[in-house]
């Protein structure tokens, strides 16, 4: 069998302005990186305003195990197959962290025979999105701890000559974090400013891995350059001593954020195994941030392709959920269908099997049939479907099979789900046939998309903090309640008291389970969910609670001061300054 990599270096790439013209856009409207990979120029929209956006497909997934269900691959794969059934069709996906996906070994870009090439672009640096962001982020945060140092040691008089103005900024109030973008547990927590004067004000801080950052976040939902530049200026870095925010406009360093990532701004086209075109734009975490690609991407392929797959990050309960209520608020997207990629492990899992370990063989629970097993698990399945309808939005399911999965196993999840109130249930073999082997689920994916779409949020931006989180809370987990630490109290009436209370929430918690604890499979029912905080990331536009243990937060963004950008009402650099 081959590997992923095999498959992938052993395939045809097509050199990116064919992909380009398969779509309508031609030679000037790329930016070229290499053979095989181009940033797309945002001026594309305003010439193809004219045309019609194509149908929105959001694929997402149960709760998975460890090992994750396929949902990328389904992704590419369901892409591959409505091309295959004769669809213009174009894919939307995140570019993965080096982080925790670095290694050449498939994955990231879907696997098998449905991925996205050249994988070894893919995975690395691909046009440099994310060390752009990281650097605006970390500009950010080396402009706070200066500013804070020269603070302490000039008059008000000595700081009016270099035009700044006071800010007293409250060194314990610091929520800006620096970024990597390496899981390097080592600098998770650190003391900054060790040594003489000259090198800061000691203070503890840390690093947050660079896709889990407020600027990765604003990259996925601003609409343009100018949208850009407004959202990272409305960054908020802390308080002054007087509990008064301040932003990275205070700073003054938000014109130098957006120099920094004027390119990253711009969705870079490559391509699948089977030539179809797919944008790869942003990368937030689906756990602690919004976990969607870009909504620029998505509107240029709406207007260049008739069908448009996208993927959510993790279960439905996560990346599907802030699509709906974060990604499609914003943009004002109307998605038509929702695809649930399920798998029997996985369901085996949620009925009691036993603990799956990356790294580990399976049990055999899961690699013979055992239909008792996955019958207890299958509510896990019906959860998903009835929380996606309750967007209004039309449900598919696809079945992701892998070698041990019967017929019998797979007929019981086709039943669930139609019991559940899905349009049906499909078995997908994209991994091993490409597009051929998901054709009967694109024609169900084509079926659903005709019939209008009834969409709608689950809540209203003038809910208060509270009835949001307590809606996602009992709507979407299952919760029976919800339980406030203090800080979480405290911080409620805070970001009340700001004017923040509209802003939608993203929920900071496990992927591993419905609930705020991973070791709770299946449907947990008569749980409370507990918010420890709440978190503001007022430039990309949400409240982030935090539920449970969890220690890692939306990543936030930094740098210094050395230029400004200017910007034209078509939202294109004018200069730089």
């Amino acid at each position: 069998m081959l590997s992923d990599l095999d498959i992938a270096q052993s395939a045809e790439v097509k050199p990116i302005e064919e992909i380009a013209a398969e779509l309508g856009a031609d030679r000037a409207d790329l930016e070229l990186y290499g053979d095989y990979k181009a940033k797309v120029k945002l001026d594309i929209l305003e010439k193809n305003k004219h045309k019609p956006n194509g149908k929105y497909i959001d694929v997402t997934a149960i709760t998975p195990t460890p090992l994750g269900e396929g949902k990328t691959v389904t992704t590419v794969g369901l892409s591959q197959a409505l091309q295959h059934i004769g669809k213009r069709v174009c894919t939307c996906i995140r570019q993965p962290s080096q982080g925790p996906t670095f290694g050449i070994k498939g994955g990231a870009a879907g696997g098998g025979y449905a991925q996205i090439i050249p994988m070894e672009d893919f995975n690395l640096h691909l046009t440099g999105d994310i060390h752009a962001v990281g650097t605006a982020h970390n500009l950010l945060a080396a402009a706070i701890d200066a500013r804070i140092m020269h603070e302490n040691t000039l008059s008000d008089k000595a700081l009016a000559k270099r035009g700044l103005k006071r800010l007293n900024i409250d060194p314990y109030s610091i929520t800006w974090n620096r970024v990597v973008d390496v899981n390097d547990r080592a600098l998770r927590n650190i003391i900054v400013g060790l040594g003489g004067k000259d090198d800061g004000r000691p203070r503890e801080t840390g690093f947050d891995i660079t896709g889990a950052s407020e600027g990765m976040a604003i990259l996925a939902l601003a609409k343009d350059l100018g949208d850009l530049r407004a959202r990272i200026g409305r960054i908020i870095i802390g308080t002054d001593r007087k509990k008064t925010p301040v932003t990275a406009d205070d700073r003054g360093a938000a014109g130098a954020m957006t120099v920094l990532m004027k390119d990253a701004v711009k969705p870079t086209l490559m391509q699948t195994l089977e030539h179809s075109p797919a944008f790869v734009h942003a990368g937030p975490f689906a756990n602690i941030a919004q976990g969607n690609s870009s909504i620029i991407a998505d509107e240029v392929a709406l207007k260049l392709a008739d069908y448009v797959v996208t993927e959510s990050g993790f279960g439905a309960d996560c990346g599907m959920e802030k699509f709906f209520n974060i990604k499609c608020r914003l943009s004002g997207l109307v998605p038509h269908c929702v695809v649930i990629v399920a798998t029997v492990r996985a369901l085996k899992m949620h009925g009691g099997g036993p603990k799956v370990v990356p790294g580990k063989p399976l049990d055999t629970a899961y690699t013979q049939e055992n239909l008792d097993l996955l019958k207890k698990g299958l509510g896990n399945l019906k959860k998903h479907v009835e929380n996606a309808k309750k967007f209004g939005v039309n449900v598919v399911v696809a079945a992701n099979r892998f070698q041990a999965d019967t017929d019998a196993e797979l007929e019981l999840v086709r039943k669930a789900a139609v019991d559940a109130g899905a349009e049906g249930a499909y078995v997908s073999e994209v991994w091993a046939k490409g597009g051929e082997g998901g054709a009967e689920l694109a024609e169900a994916v084509v079926a659903a998309c005709e019939k209008p779409p009834n969409f709608k949020l689950l809540y209203p931006d003038e809910a208060t903090i509270k009835e949001k989180i307590e809606t996602i809370a009992t709507e979407i987990y299952g919760a029976a309640g919800v339980d406030y630490a203090p800080a979480a109290e405290a911080k409620i009436s805070l970001y009340t008291d700001m004017g923040l209370s509209r802003l939608p929430l993203c929920m900071a918690k496990t992927h591993l389970s419905l609930s705020h604890d991973p070791a709770l499979k299946g449907t947990p029912t008569g749980w409370t969910l507990p918010i420890r905080d709440v978190r503001a990331a007022a430039g990309a536009g949400f409240l982030c609670p935090l539920c449970g243990e969890m220690r890692t937060m939306p990543g936030l963004p930094a740098t210094p001061v050395f230029y400004d950008v200017d910007i034209d009402e078509q939202g294109k650099v004018k200069g730089l300054f």
